[in-house]
């Protein structure tokens, strides 16, 4: 018979193996989704910067529908339209469109706000010493104005990662949902949840403590 964790009999240590599993899969999909949306951001980020009145029609209302409509409600609607446009798309690459883009709409202002951030005057120093305007953005802009919002940044990061949980309504199998399945059949709700939530922790703590280090460094 299969070991079990004293006092919490219908809890296996099997089941702790199944969350794991399902700890790498929020991981997995977490990663993916800010790495992929924090790119589009970046250059949402600077077209609403320099396309000024026609980015801030175009672009920013479409942004603006991403950012208010809840996140759940956008993955139901894309999970069962896609199949009508011709997309074959499994809950895993459901869920990683939909984050990603919601993930892009919120790092479009920061990338904005990061490159408002950086002076006039400064960026036209740039400019008088011979630089051309990309070798501005990545020699100037990037390193100040990312310093900037990199703090906001990472509550982006944090933020879609627990909201990675919501994949959940798809079928997609990741922490909350591995959770909510163990839930039913062992009826050990506290021991579970705590476990669940313990493995969020574990996720998000290294990148807190991360950037916290990184903002002490740069602050020298």
């Amino acid at each position: 018979m299969e070991p079990t964790i004293s006092f919490f009999s219908g809890f296996q240590l099997s089941d702790l193996w199944y969350l794991v599993e399902a700890a790498w899969s929020t991981m997995l999909i977490s990663v993916l989704s800010i790495s992929i949306g924090t790119a589009f951001g970046i250059v949402f980020g600077w077209m609403l910067y320099e396309g000024k009145l026609t980015a801030a029609l175009t672009l920013g209302p479409l942004l603006d529908v991403f950012r208010s409509v809840p996140l759940i409600i956008q993955l139901v609607l894309f999970y069962n339209f896609a199949p009508i446009i011709g997309l074959s798309l499994d809950p895993f690459l459901s869920g990683v469109v939909i984050l990603a883009i919601y993930c892009a709409s919120l790092v479009a202002n920061v990338a904005r706000g990061g490159i408002e951030a950086v002076g006039t005057s400064m960026r036209r120093a740039s400019r008088s010493l011979g630089m051309t305007y990309w070798q501005d953005l990545r020699y100037v802009v990037l390193p100040i104005g990312g310093r900037a919002v990199f703090p906001s940044w990472v509550g982006v990061a944090l933020g879609v990662m627990k909201d990675s949980a919501l994949v959940s309504v798809l079928g997609y199998i990741e922490l909350l949902k591995a959770s909510q399945i163990l839930i039913t059949r062992t009826q050990e709700p506290l021991l579970i949840l705590t476990i669940a939530g313990a493995f969020y922790f574990a996720l998000s703590y290294p990148i807190s403590r991360y950037a916290a280090s990184l903002e002490k460094r740069w602050a020298l």
